[in-house]
């Protein structure tokens, strides 16, 4: 998909849904009351479309059903319900069985700007990276959610797509080769990696890289769109040919892409590892999503910061990660 239109991602994965189960009677899609997938899904495969209304939990428990006899649910829910007040379920009924189920979360981070703390996301992909089995896919763009929805579609087991609510930017100018466990290099560099999911943090990783550039500093930018399985390689290549890694996310600095590739490297590869994430603290100021990123810690600007700190670091020895 090539685009050079703002376009949700919520929006790009909806209509790729619904072209995957044209060609696919397995490809079911269980609603729980969001809005829009009656009008699309619905009003043209109506046998292939089950709304259960506000009732997340019974959700995943009915697409684990399903998933139990050969169908192929995709679950549609907010990330902040499908990742707490279904937890259990997911975990006990989807991931514990190892069942294909895709659950696409939506409204994720702060994307629910203007719903508040009920309905912010900022501890979703802590909650499901640690389920066994589970993929985690957070998409840069609309572009990109097409290829990473095709993508699940057949994967074995279960999926947790992460996505938010508004227009983005695209981040691919062209058709990009999409593979699940694979970050994606959208800039290179040698002074510092910056690696982002999601798409704010990936556009405040280009933009930080082009603020960097304009004082000599390469920054490489990393798009991790799959946080499980993480690409380990590239966070150790990133390791090793630059001064350190600066993750970026619409997430709480605990538990997300920041603390899973501060494992994987402290593991691997020990580098210097800083972390722009969401404080660890309820957001209640009202604004845009941008805005309250912005407020939580989350920015180009942060970003920035947090790369120039990186690339004065130098470890005294350096050598006995040779």
């Amino acid at each position: 998909m090539t685009s050079t239109l703002p376009e949700s991602d919520r929006a790009a994965y909806r209509a790729t849904l619904v072209d995957l189960a044209r060609g696919d009677s397995r490809i079911w899609c269980l609603d729980s009351d969001m809005g829009g997938l009656e009008k699309q899904f619905q009003a043209e495969l109506p046998g292939q479309y089950v709304d259960v209304g506000i009732a997340e939990a019974n959700l995943m428990s009915i697409a684990a059903a399903l998933a139990s006899t050969g169908i192929l649910p995709f679950v549609n829910t907010m990330a902040a319900f499908a990742s707490a007040r279904a937890l259990e379920q997911v975990k006990l009924d989807i991931a514990y069985h190892d069942l294909p189920v895709r659950i696409a979360a939506t409204h994720a981070g702060f994307s629910a700007a203007h719903y508040g703390p009920t309905h912010h996301a900022q501890s979703d992909l802590a909650a499901m990276r640690t389920l066994p089995n589970m993929t985690v896919l957070a998409p840069a763009d609309a572009g990109e959610t097409v290829r990473l929805v095709t993508a699940a579609a057949y994967l074995p087991g279960p999926v947790y797509l992460r996505l938010g609510r508004n227009a983005i930017e695209p981040v691919y100018t062209g058709d990009a080769e999409v593979t699940i466990g694979k970050a994606v290099e959208l800039r290179s560099g040698d002074d510092v990696t910056i690696a982002a999911t999601g798409a704010l943090p990936v556009r405040f990783a280009l933009d930080a890289a082009d603020e960097l550039a304009t004082v000599g500093i390469g920054a490489r930018v990393l798009n991790v769109h799959t946080i499980k399985p993480l690409d380990v390689p590239a966070l150790v290549a990133a390791a090793e040919q630059t001064s350190g890694v600066v993750t970026v996310e619409d997430h709480s600095l605990l538990g997300g892409l920041g603390g899973a590739v501060a494992e994987a490297l402290a593991e691997h590869r020990p580098t210097t590892v800083r972390r722009v994430g969401i404080s660890d603290r309820f957001c209640a100021r009202p604004g845009t999503h941008a805005e309250q990123l912005a407020a939580a810690g989350v920015s180009a600007a942060h970003v920035v910061s947090a790369a120039l700190a990186t690339t004065t670091f130098r470890p005294v020895c350096t050598s006995i990660w040779d």
